[in-house]
Protein backbone atom coordinates (compact mmCIF):
# COMPACT_ATOMS: atom_id res chain seq x y z
CA UNK A 1 0.00 0.00 0.00
CA UNK A 2 2.96 2.30 0.69
CA UNK A 3 1.67 5.71 1.73
CA UNK A 4 3.09 8.36 4.00
CA UNK A 5 0.59 7.32 6.67
CA UNK A 6 2.28 5.48 9.54
CA UNK A 7 1.00 1.92 10.01
CA UNK A 8 -0.58 1.71 6.50
CA UNK A 9 1.80 -1.08 5.47
CA UNK A 10 1.36 -3.07 8.68
CA UNK A 11 -0.55 -6.37 8.54
CA UNK A 12 -4.14 -6.42 9.68
CA UNK A 13 -4.70 -8.44 12.86
CA UNK A 14 -8.04 -9.73 14.07
CA UNK A 15 -8.10 -9.14 17.83
CA UNK A 16 -11.60 -10.56 18.37
CA UNK A 17 -14.33 -11.80 16.06
CA UNK A 18 -18.01 -12.44 16.68
CA UNK A 19 -20.73 -13.41 14.26
CA UNK A 20 -21.25 -9.87 12.88
CA UNK A 21 -18.32 -7.76 14.14
CA UNK A 22 -14.54 -8.07 14.04
CA UNK A 23 -12.24 -5.94 16.21
CA UNK A 24 -9.08 -5.33 14.20
CA UNK A 25 -5.68 -3.73 14.55
CA UNK A 26 -3.19 -2.45 11.99
CA UNK A 27 -0.07 -1.05 13.63
CA UNK A 28 -1.37 1.40 16.25
CA UNK A 29 -4.84 1.74 14.66
CA UNK A 30 -7.78 -0.08 16.21
CA UNK A 31 -11.04 -0.39 14.28
CA UNK A 32 -13.98 -2.67 13.63
CA UNK A 33 -15.28 -4.35 10.51
CA UNK A 34 -17.52 -7.14 9.33
CA UNK A 35 -16.36 -10.76 9.02
CA UNK A 36 -17.01 -12.94 5.95
CA UNK A 37 -17.24 -10.01 3.52
CA UNK A 38 -20.59 -8.91 4.96
CA UNK A 39 -21.61 -5.52 3.61
CA UNK A 40 -24.68 -3.34 4.01
CA UNK A 41 -27.37 -1.97 1.72
CA UNK A 42 -29.07 1.33 2.55
CA UNK A 43 -32.22 2.34 0.72
CA UNK A 44 -33.41 5.86 -0.08
CA UNK A 45 -37.10 5.22 -0.73
CA UNK A 46 -39.08 8.21 -1.97
CA UNK A 47 -42.73 7.66 -2.82
CA UNK A 48 -44.14 9.89 -5.55
CA UNK A 49 -47.56 11.48 -5.10
CA UNK A 50 -50.58 9.92 -6.84
CA UNK A 51 -50.30 12.30 -9.79
CA UNK A 52 -46.51 12.44 -9.77
CA UNK A 53 -46.79 15.82 -8.05
CA UNK A 54 -43.43 16.77 -6.53
CA UNK A 55 -45.27 18.53 -3.68
CA UNK A 56 -46.74 15.23 -2.50
CA UNK A 57 -43.59 13.12 -2.24
CA UNK A 58 -42.88 11.08 0.89
CA UNK A 59 -39.72 9.45 2.17
CA UNK A 60 -39.98 6.10 3.91
CA UNK A 61 -37.99 5.97 7.17
CA UNK A 62 -37.67 3.43 9.93
CA UNK A 63 -37.12 3.71 13.64
CA UNK A 64 -35.73 1.05 15.90
CA UNK A 65 -34.04 0.74 19.26
CA UNK A 66 -30.24 0.65 18.88
CA UNK A 67 -28.49 -1.01 21.83
CA UNK A 68 -25.12 0.79 21.33
CA UNK A 69 -26.92 4.15 21.56
CA UNK A 70 -29.35 3.16 24.29
CA UNK A 71 -32.22 4.82 22.42
CA UNK A 72 -34.46 4.67 19.40
CA UNK A 73 -32.90 5.83 16.15
CA UNK A 74 -34.45 7.27 12.98
CA UNK A 75 -32.86 5.78 9.87
CA UNK A 76 -33.14 5.00 6.20
CA UNK A 77 -34.15 1.36 5.69
CA UNK A 78 -31.04 -0.83 5.57
CA UNK A 79 -29.78 -4.35 6.04
CA UNK A 80 -26.81 -6.64 5.75
CA UNK A 81 -25.82 -8.38 2.55
CA UNK A 82 -24.64 -11.98 2.88
CA UNK A 83 -25.14 -12.21 6.63
CA UNK A 84 -26.87 -15.63 6.52
CA UNK A 85 -25.99 -18.81 4.66
CA UNK A 86 -29.33 -18.87 2.83
CA UNK A 87 -28.53 -15.49 1.20
CA UNK A 88 -24.75 -15.90 0.74
CA UNK A 89 -23.74 -14.58 -2.66
CA UNK A 90 -26.99 -12.67 -3.03
CA UNK A 91 -26.63 -9.69 -5.42
CA UNK A 92 -26.63 -6.33 -3.65
CA UNK A 93 -29.78 -5.12 -5.46
CA UNK A 94 -31.69 -8.24 -4.43
CA UNK A 95 -30.63 -7.81 -0.80
CA UNK A 96 -31.66 -4.15 -0.87
CA UNK A 97 -35.09 -5.01 -2.29
CA UNK A 98 -35.54 -7.79 0.29
CA UNK A 99 -34.59 -5.50 3.18
CA UNK A 100 -36.86 -2.69 1.92
CA UNK A 101 -39.88 -4.98 1.84
CA UNK A 102 -39.02 -6.69 5.13
CA UNK A 103 -38.50 -3.46 7.06
CA UNK A 104 -41.06 -1.13 5.45
CA UNK A 105 -43.63 -3.25 3.61
CA UNK A 106 -42.81 -1.52 0.32
CA UNK A 107 -41.52 -3.10 -2.87
CA UNK A 108 -39.69 -1.14 -5.55
CA UNK A 109 -40.23 -1.32 -9.27
CA UNK A 110 -36.55 -0.57 -9.71
CA UNK A 111 -33.47 -0.25 -7.49
CA UNK A 112 -30.83 2.27 -8.61
CA UNK A 113 -27.29 1.77 -7.31
CA UNK A 114 -25.95 5.17 -6.15
CA UNK A 115 -22.52 3.87 -5.13
CA UNK A 116 -20.45 2.68 -2.21
CA UNK A 117 -19.99 4.86 0.88
CA UNK A 118 -18.24 4.68 4.26
CA UNK A 119 -20.05 6.07 7.30
CA UNK A 120 -17.25 6.36 9.87
CA UNK A 121 -13.93 5.62 8.11
CA UNK A 122 -11.74 6.48 11.09
CA UNK A 123 -13.28 3.71 13.17
CA UNK A 124 -15.15 1.27 10.91
CA UNK A 125 -13.97 -0.43 7.71
CA UNK A 126 -17.53 -1.41 6.74
CA UNK A 127 -19.00 0.09 3.60
CA UNK A 128 -22.57 0.34 2.45
CA UNK A 129 -24.10 0.57 -0.98
CA UNK A 130 -26.73 3.26 -1.27
CA UNK A 131 -29.76 2.40 -3.40
CA UNK A 132 -32.57 4.64 -4.58
CA UNK A 133 -35.88 2.77 -4.71
CA UNK A 134 -38.17 3.83 -7.56
CA UNK A 135 -41.80 2.94 -8.22
CA UNK A 136 -42.75 2.11 -4.65
CA UNK A 137 -45.80 0.00 -3.89
CA UNK A 138 -47.02 -0.82 -0.37
CA UNK A 139 -47.65 -4.58 0.02
CA UNK A 140 -47.53 -5.11 3.81
CA UNK A 141 -47.06 -3.34 7.13
CA UNK A 142 -43.31 -4.05 7.31
CA UNK A 143 -41.73 -3.99 10.75
CA UNK A 144 -38.79 -6.30 10.12
CA UNK A 145 -38.25 -9.83 11.35
CA UNK A 146 -39.51 -11.32 14.62
CA UNK A 147 -36.32 -10.18 16.39
CA UNK A 148 -36.68 -6.56 15.22
CA UNK A 149 -38.96 -3.85 16.52
CA UNK A 150 -39.13 -1.56 13.49
CA UNK A 151 -41.67 1.24 13.15
CA UNK A 152 -42.20 2.67 9.67
CA UNK A 153 -42.59 6.41 9.09
CA UNK A 154 -43.91 7.92 5.85
CA UNK A 155 -42.87 11.59 5.93
CA UNK A 156 -43.59 14.34 3.41
CA UNK A 157 -40.31 15.49 1.89
CA UNK A 158 -41.19 19.13 2.43
CA UNK A 159 -41.69 18.40 6.16
CA UNK A 160 -38.56 16.28 6.72
CA UNK A 161 -36.51 19.04 8.36
CA UNK A 162 -39.15 19.65 11.03
CA UNK A 163 -39.78 15.93 11.50
CA UNK A 164 -36.08 15.32 12.22
CA UNK A 165 -35.86 18.39 14.48
CA UNK A 166 -38.86 17.15 16.49
CA UNK A 167 -37.32 13.67 16.65
CA UNK A 168 -34.09 15.09 18.08
CA UNK A 169 -35.97 17.34 20.53
CA UNK A 170 -37.67 14.22 21.89
CA UNK A 171 -34.22 12.82 22.78
CA UNK A 172 -34.00 10.22 20.02
CA UNK A 173 -31.02 9.46 17.77
CA UNK A 174 -30.70 10.32 14.07
CA UNK A 175 -28.58 8.23 11.70
CA UNK A 176 -25.98 10.29 9.80
CA UNK A 177 -27.35 9.05 6.47
CA UNK A 178 -30.44 11.21 7.00
CA UNK A 179 -28.17 14.16 6.22
CA UNK A 180 -28.89 13.23 2.58
CA UNK A 181 -32.41 14.54 3.10
CA UNK A 182 -31.22 17.71 4.84
CA UNK A 183 -28.35 18.62 2.50
CA UNK A 184 -30.24 21.44 0.80
CA UNK A 185 -30.96 23.04 4.16
CA UNK A 186 -27.37 22.57 5.36
CA UNK A 187 -26.03 24.36 2.27
CA UNK A 188 -28.16 27.49 2.70
CA UNK A 189 -26.39 30.64 3.90
CA UNK A 190 -27.96 31.84 7.13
Amino acid sequence: MSTSTPDADQPEQIVWEGRYISAKKRGRWEYVGRPRNIRAAVILAVEDGPSGDAQDRHVILVEQYRVPLGKRCLELPAGLIGDHDDVAGEPDEVAAARELEEETGYIAGRMENLGEFFSSPGMVSESFTLFRAHGLKKVSEGGGTDSEDIIVHRVRLDEIQQFIADWRAAGHAVDVRLAILLAGEFLKDK
